[in-house]
């Protein structure tokens, strides 16, 4: 388990979705012989969810913008401060969904500045949502998805 795990920190890294030090901080947990408090990081439950099904959630929160616009940007938010320091992978993806919803907040704005944009507003909602979709249905599975044309302002 603990090779698995350090393949998983290694790919995060190389993806440039955790630092230098997160990664040699996180490895450092996993290699020390002292484990037991870290004894499963990409299983570690989260308010009686498994990893994968909270990751899960919190991306697929996203989509509560469009029933209530400030719900589906404080519950991901409330979500990832709750556990991030608890789990690596809650840290990573809560990061992740914050640079993409600043990103797309900031592209939706300037679109509809401009007159011509709002065909193009039209598309990003729609791009908003599949790639929301699409990170959900990977995280569950196990796997980290950076969103297209996030700007990365949290790292």
């Amino acid at each position: 388990m603990k090779y698995e795990n350090l393949k998983i920190l290694d790919e995060l890294r190389e993806k440039g979705s955790i630092t230098e030090e997160e990664f040699q901080r996180e490895k450092a947990k996993i290699l020390s012989e002292d484990n037991n408090s870290y004894s499963d990081f990409t299983k570690k439950p989260l308010f009686g969810l498994s990893e994968k099904t909270y990751l899960l959630l919190m991306h697929l929160s996203q989509l509560l913008i469009w029933v209530i616009p400030v719900i589906g940007v404080i519950v991901p938010i409330l979500m990832w401060t709750t556990n991030k320091d608890k789990n690596t992978a809650v840290d990573i993806h809560g990061k992740n969904i914050l640079n993409f919803s600043i990103s797309y907040a900031i592209y939706a704005v300037a679109l509809t500045i401009i007159i011509v944009g709002i065909p193009l507003l039209v598309v990003l909602f729609g791009v908003y949502a599949v790639a929301i979709i699409i990170a959900a249905i990977k995280a569950s599975n196990g796997e980290y998805w950076k969103y297209p044309l996030s700007i990365k302002f949290i790292k």
